[in-house]
């Protein structure tokens, strides 16, 4: 029988038998792939996630693996693997040269960039920042178990803002409340978080809902909507909003309310003194706004407020104002994310306690402890010693799981780098200009000696921290003359006096000032060139209390902020270009009061 013949009495058989061994190998495939598939927790990407899945996730995970979730810390470098930091990463974390070894050796559950560990650059570069984020969400999902990080930042708008230019700028919490705008303030966060999405950045540790109460408060001040919780809660709400639009993390901050302290929490140990009626009242009424509207995470600040726990103990670590406060009495259900562990207001405990006594208090989220590797071991040793159970591991585990999945970076954690042209764009930056102009306050005008006339000659003096020599600027290119003379943050005798001498060939003076309610040397600036007899603005470029030390001056005008664009806005003001819309969202004490604003 020929070849050719017993091929094609063969075929037929043969195509049986291939087609069955074809099946069965496809079946063998199948069978590794779903036992390996088992073995790591489940396919997210494919499949998708719901609660049963999360509990799949946390039965494969290693004791070591559920730990490493609970952090967020910082790294140096602009790159996955940047060799440019290894010494700063040695002395800081324990051997660790960049982002991939911490994850390799911590799996961390989430980072956080700083503008000093050269993250996020100024002016920002943002196809770095997004190549990082994708780099390391790449490393990340190509672990054992894949597990998206989070990716965070402090981008509050005004003072405390990671992300500046080229990106869009804003003016900040408290210029947002003096223009009383809801849609201004939903507006902002959405494009904040629009512009954070774009770098990769999924976590945004903001807004601040502190209500300052205190104008001596050297820490929120500005960062605040203002004193009032209603005005607070309802701005707190809205950028809320905005943000989670945006699909991004959103955390307010500092529970239970750090608004009434003169005490710095980086620095020192704030204690809140006020009775439980007050707190309710004021402090708390915001958080409570928040969570009742679906709020991701509540940051706790490092605080001591006596009436809701006596133990002198921050809220970082009261398992009374954790637990049994926000948990219980307040039903919050979503991520508790502690403040920085390296701050001085966390040193109540030594570095390698931190993470474990703010855990058993409570928190989730264990946010930049001073020392990872001390940190990452004693919560090791917490649980294999039964000081912690694993079940209470579990449960904050299954809370970052969850809000992982419910933001969809289990299915996508990358961001795609065509999304950077959004940052920054003509349109965000027309809105950022819009909400600044209408934020600057008008508090007093006597003589209608503001706008300035055309081709009025000025001296612009003031701390620099003041910008001072931008504002001067800005009014040269406009219709005034105006010279300046930038002395420090706290002037000396000598830049007084020059200060003073140069006053004498001009119109008027524009006294730029910095904090000066709490600071003696640039209230005997104010109080000095008064005397030359000429007169006196003061444009307050950070928090709006100063005229309370200096009354008497001829007009006053506050910004809320000494960003860029803040100080366009008041030389636009200055000059009548912009006529004044924003209402005070304090009281300045005996003088005047909350919603004062004048226009011309």
């Amino acid at each position: 029988m020929s070849k050719r013949k017993r091929k094609l009495e063969e075929g037929p058989f043969l195509k049986q038998h291939n087609w069955i061994s074809m099946v069965s190998l496809i079946l063998v495939v199948v069978l590794i792939f779903s036992i390996y598939d088992s073995a790591r927790g489940g396919n997210s990407i494919e499949t998708g996630w719901k609660d049963g899945d999360v509990k799949s996730y946390i039965q494969h995970m290693t004791l070591e693996e559920k730990i490493g979730q609970l952090f967020i810390v910082h790294v140096y470098g602009k790159t996955p693997t940047d060799p440019d930091y290894e010494e700063t990463n040695l002395n800081s974390n324990r051997g660790v040269k960049n982002f991939e070894e911490m994850i390799e050796k911590y799996h961390i559950g989430g980072v956080i960039y700083f503008n000093w560990t050269d993250n996020i650059s100024s002016p920002l570069d943002a196809t770095l920042v997004n190549e990082l984020s994708n780099g390391i969400q790449e490393i990340a999902m190509n672990k054992r178990i894949p597990i998206p990080l989070l990716i965070s930042t402090d981008q509050e708008g005004g003072i405390v803002a990671r992300v500046t230019e080229p990106a869009t700028v804003f003016p900040g919490n408290m210029a947002l409340g003096a223009t009383r705008s809801q849609e201004y303030a939903k507006n902002s966060a959405k494009i904040m978080g629009m512009e954070l999405k774009s770098l990769g950045i999924n976590t945004n540790f903001a807004p601040v809902i502190d209500v300052n109460v205190n104008p001596k408060n050297p820490v929120i001040g500005v960062r605040s909507f203002g004193e009032d919780p209603n005005l607070v809660s309802d701005k707190g709400i809205n950028q809320m909003e905005g943000y989670q639009s945006e699909n991004v993390i959103t955390t307010v901050k500092h529970f239970p309310g750090h608004g009434d302290t003169d005490v710095d929490s980086h620095y020192g140990l704030p204690i809140i003194e006020q009775d439980l009626e007050r707190l309710h009242e004021v402090e708390l009424k915001p958080f409570k706004a928040a969570i009742d509207a679906g709020v991701d995470a509540i940051m706790p600040g490092h605080i001591v407020v006596p009436a809701l726990d006596d133990s002198d103990l921050p809220a970082t670590f009261s398992r009374v104002i954790l637990t049994d406060l926000l948990r219980g009495e307040l039903g919050f259900s979503g991520l508790i994310v502690t403040d920085s562990l390296d701050m001085a207001g966390a040193n109540v405990f030594p570095p390698e306690r931190v993470a474990v006594e703010t855990f058993k208090a409570g928190a989730d989220v264990l946010l930049n402890p001073p020392d990872v590797d001390l940190a990452y071991n004693a919560m090791l040793e917490a649980v294999r010693n039964g000081e912690i159970s694993e079940n209470r591991v579990d449960q904050s585990v299954s809370r970052i799981l969850e809000i992982k999945m419910e933001k969809g970076l289990f299915q996508n954690p990358y961001t795609d780098p065509d999304n950077i042209s959004l940052i920054g764009n003509e349109e965000h930056l027309r809105q950022a200009n819009e909400m600044t102009n209408d934020s600057i306050t008008l508090v007093k005008n006597d003589n209608h000696i503001l706008p300035f006339e055309k081709n009025a000659s000025l001296l612009v003096t003031g701390p620099s921290s003041g910008r001072t020599d931008l504002l001067a600027d800005l009014l040269n290119e406009k219709t005034v003359k105006a010279d300046s003379y930038a002395t420090d943050l706290s002037p000396t005798t000598e830049q007084i006096n020059i200060a003073a001498s140069r006053a004498k060939d001009a119109d008027a003076v524009i006294v730029t000032t910095y904090t000066a309610n709490t600071n003696s040397d640039q209230q005997k600036l104010v109080h000095s060139l008064r005397e030359t007899g000429k007169p006196i603005i003061v444009t307050a470029v950070r928090n709006p209390y100063d005229i309370a030390v200096f009354p008497e001056i001829d007009a006053y005008v506050t910004t809320y902020g000494d960003q860029d664009i803040s100080i366009h806005s008041l030389a636009n003001v200055l000059t009548g270009e912009v006529n004044p819309k924003g209402k005070l969202p304090v009281t300045i004490q005996g003088l005047y009061e909350y919603g004062h604003g004048l226009s011309y």
